[in-house]
């Protein structure tokens, strides 16, 4: 049978192409050495590993080729590129931080495909969609506030700008959604923020989330089965979840959702690497991320600068987005997993012991 002629994405057909052989057999000599016989022109690359070999062909030695027993198909040469890695000078010192092994950094340094495919829920006040930030990524879908509609506090929003905004976010290319679960002074039930989860889950099924669905609740209370249990389904149904470890400077155990085993939970640093002095502890804690004066989006199309572990979480929300979009998303429990073993190990001061001293990073090679 004739060697079908590949063709690369986004290459181009001429009569005249650096061409890829490879033989269907192997044999004492390399494919190169067989090209030779066949089309005597010189090669402009081989290889003694693979029975493949490179070389420039007209018209006329293609199909000598394509008709050849021994060759099993023909691929047109084409160029690969490098990751589209890039650079945001005087950004906000968070994102400095988890994208360098070392402090100090206001660059963020970031794959520009990050977060593409992935939807992130932001389970909190809202989201102010209109805010250009999101440069329309952004929908506040749902309410379970009665009488209240938007964000009309500025939390969510602001944790939103952390997750997936324009200037102040980890995941530039994520699609935001903006779950109301807490009034406009910042509070809300048990029972509402649990139809919130279950909401979200819902929700994701009838969106397109190919690279996966993360989700964030900088919120808390005290410890609470039902709002566990609500955490953990989401985690079942496949939802990456990271939650906000409290700001008692306690043992985040006696909180909820922070004490669910199978979530994300995050505590918080300052820029010189301490623990925030706020930020809850202990074994229930897998990882630390920036959450001392953040500054991020809110409300009315502004900025703000604010303090706590629920500015920590958006940190891992947009981070596990933005791995997804890179990596694919291995499952809600192994994207935590992923996260801790990208992390910076040991830079921290201020952390219990018993408590993990791992500081989110994203992976960038040059970090």
């Amino acid at each position: 049978a004739r060697a079908p002629l590949l063709t690369p994405r986004g290459a181009s057909s001429s009569s005249t192409a650096s061409t890829l052989s490879s033989s269907r057999t192997a044999c004492p000599s390399p494919l190169s050495t067989r090209l030779s016989a066949l089309c005597p022109r010189r090669p402009t690359a081989s290889t003694t590993t693979f029975s493949e070999a490179s070389r420039n062909l007209n018209a006329n030695d293609l199909k000598t080729l394509r008709d050849h027993p021994d060759v099993e198909y023909i691929e047109q040469d084409a160029i690969i590129t490098i990751n589209a890695y890039t650079q945001q000078p005087g950004a906000p010192w968070g994102l400095g931080r988890i994208s360098h092994r070392s402090k100090g950094s206001t660059t963020y340094e970031y794959d520009t495909s990050g977060g593409s495919g992935t939807c992130a829920y932001v389970i909190d006040t809202g989201v102010e969609a209109s805010h250009p930030e999101f440069e329309g990524r952004a929908s506040q879908i749902k309410s379970f506030i009665s009488g209240q509609n938007t964000d009309g506090n500025g939390h969510g929003t602001h944790c939103a700008g952390t997750i997936g905004s324009k200037t102040y976010g980890v995941a530039k290319k994520t699609k935001i959604y903006g779950v109301k679960v807490l009034d406009n002074s910042g509070s809300g039930s048990y029972s509402g923020i649990i139809s919130g989860m279950d909401f979200a889950v819902q929700d994701s099924k009838s969106r397109s989330c190919p690279k996966g669905v993360v989700a964030n609740m900088s919120l808390g209370g005290g410890k609470a089965q039902s709002v566990n249990d609500g955490a953990a389904a989401m985690i079942r149904a496949g939802v990456f979840l990271a939650v906000a470890a409290g700001n008692d400077n306690a043992n985040a155990a006696n909180y909820s959702p922070a004490s669910e085993p199978t979530v994300c939970t995050v505590g918080a640093t300052t820029s010189s690497d301490a623990r925030s002095s706020f930020s809850n502890y202990g074994n229930l804690v897998d990882i630390f991320a920036p959450g001392s004066n953040i500054l991020s989006t809110w409300i009315g199309g502004t900025t703000n600068t604010i303090s706590g572990t629920s500015m920590a979480t958006p940190h891992i929300v947009g981070l596990g987005a933005y791995l997804a979009g890179l990596e694919g998303f291995p499952g809600a429990q192994a994207l935590c997993k992923r996260i801790q073993t990208l992390s910076t190990k040991n830079v921290l001061t201020g952390i219990p012991s018993g408590t993990v001293n791992y500081l989110a990073f994203n992976g960038n090679p040059s970090g």
